[in-house]
């Protein structure tokens, strides 16, 4: 496959599927493998000196993390998203994570949760000058571990379920409308929400956070 290189040059032989994965989703998320870009089985199988078999198991759990769609007969391509499907995304996003911090704000006590949070956030602090794709990670972490930390499964799992779907929208906005989402400032004004323990204000907070996201990345 002409114009690709690392990480799409050959696996290690332990834990193939998982490496193929990671692989894939590093060069689909860096845009080393383009939105529509159709994937051809055979040149992406010796590409990674993996079996078919097993690069279709990567492939299908690609496309259940919505990075892959399946076009005519199945064929897979690079999934690519317009304008609605980004704002569709986001509306989403502010559902799950508003319910999160209304599950927060009635911890009673909330000293551990908002210690945690601001770990996370210190974590994005660092990544301020590492990698995009760090930097990604970083704040993805953030609103995953504001799921996690409700001790709601359903809601984690939920919110899991479109990190692929949010890795692809970054991808749409390009580099520095992503980076302008990942602002340290504005994920603090969520912390200091919830730290209030004002549910309506820390989901008026989450709301204004995904509402203006997404209209930097459509802008």
């Amino acid at each position: 496959m002409a114009g690709v290189t690392a990480p799409l040059l050959g696996l290690q032989k332990k834990s193939l599927r998982e490496q193929a994965l990671s692989a894939l989703r590093t060069a689909i998320t860096s845009g080393e493998l383009a939105p529509g870009r159709h994937l051809v089985e055979t040149e992406l199988s010796e590409m990674l000196q993996i079996s078919r078999g097993t690069l279709r198991e990567a492939l299908r759990q690609l496309e259940q993390e919505g990075l892959l769609s399946a076009g005519p007969r199945g064929r897979l391509s690079v999934r690519h998203l317009d304008e609605k499907e980004i704002r569709d995304i986001f509306a989403v996003r502010a559902a799950l994570e508003s319910l999160a911090a209304r599950t927060l704000c009635e911890l009673p006590d909330r000293a551990h949760v908002i210690q945690t949070l601001h770990q996370t956030i210190d974590v994005m602090e660092a990544a301020q000058d590492a990698s995009l794709e760090e930097r990604i990670e970083s704040d993805m972490e953030f609103h995953r571990t504001l799921c996690r930390l409700t001790g709601n499964e359903t809601l984690l799992h939920s919110w899991e379920s479109l990190e692929g779907s949010i890795r692809m929208s970054i991808m749409f906005g390009g580099l520095e409308k992503g980076v302008k989402n990942m602002s340290v400032d504005r994920h603090r004004e969520i912390v200091a929400a919830i730290e209030t323990g004002d549910a309506s204000l820390s989901r008026k907070t989450i709301r204004e956070h995904m509402d203006s996201a997404a209209a930097n990345l459509v802008a």
